[in-house]
């Protein structure tokens, strides 16, 4: 917080920074810290599920992205914070389209188990419309595979509201997102203009046949500015979990708890 206060903004969002960057260590390093101090780090991970964007597992480049992202993260990690050492050893790495983990948010509960009443969904028609900072994915699964002709994504997160914000070229956007968070951004004239985009979007791959899905699901940083404009979009299939920030990352939380079940068992 506060960094782009100091020297030159470098704001790299090219899914390169994916496979091991310095910024992607650093966020990693910070978060097993932030969970080291809340329930204690074990010296080994026998299971980390990452979600990725779906446009990094699509076309010919998907499995050589996926085999990156596994590479830098399965072995050892040692790293210093708050003047102490910390090591950690992934064992094993799964690697799944990013709106995925809304899914299993839904489906299941923090020890990775079914949630008896919504266990039906994985043999019906879900659709998730994930919308974080950088993209907006929109994934369909049925019978537990995704649905290709619904399935896309594409770079107008809400980088692009910021963007439709800072048309004068102001501000970087690590500030912008700053004001955004801190609930200091006027962002109201360009919000709808940003809504009719996203639902542009939605229109142009999905059209009416959402009405044919058991489910909506709304997640991400997007959710809560959109939470209206997605219930009035899709009407009672629309479903916004609590904390829709981090539900993409809960669920693959609860897909490798299930993972590791599987394993033992």
């Amino acid at each position: 917080l506060g960094a782009h206060d100091y020297g030159r903004p470098v704001e790299n969002l090219d899914y390169d920074r994916l496979t091991g960057s310095p910024e992607m260590r650093a966020l990693l390093y910070g978060a097993l810290t932030a969970f080291n101090k809340a329930h204690g780090l074990p010296e080994k991970i026998e299971t980390m599920a990452v979600g990725l964007p779906i446009e990094t597992l699509s076309g010919e480049e998907a499995q050589r992205n996926a085999s990156a992202v596994r590479e830098w993260l399965r072995g050892g990690h040692a790293w210093e914070s708050d003047e102490r050492k910390h090591s950690v050893q992934i064992e094993n790495v799964v690697v799944t389209p990013q709106p995925v983990g809304a899914l299993f948010d839904y489906v299941l509960d923090e020890g990775g188990q079914f949630v008896a009443e919504r266990k039906s969904a994985l043999t019906k028609e879900v659709g998730v419309v994930s919308i974080g900072f950088n993209t907006i994915e929109l994934l369909v699964i049925r019978d537990k595979a995704p649905v290709e002709r619904f399935t896309t994504g594409n770079t107008s997160g809400v980088r692009r509201l910021l963007e439709l914000v800072n048309r004068q070229g102001l501000y970087s956007l690590g500030e912008l997102d700053a004001q955004l968070r801190g609930g200091k951004l006027d962002y109201h004239d360009a919000l709808p203009v940003w809504a009719r985009e996203v639902g542009g979007e939605i229109e142009k791959r999905w059209g009416q046949a959402y009405r044919r899905f058991d489910r909506v699901i709304v997640v991400g940083g997007g959710a809560i500015l959109l939470a209206k404009a997605m219930q009035d979009r899709f009407g009672a299939k629309a479903f916004v979990p609590e904390q829709p920030v981090l539900a993409t990352a809960r669920g693959l939380y609860k897909l490798a708890r299930m993972q590791q079940t599987k394993k033992r068992k």
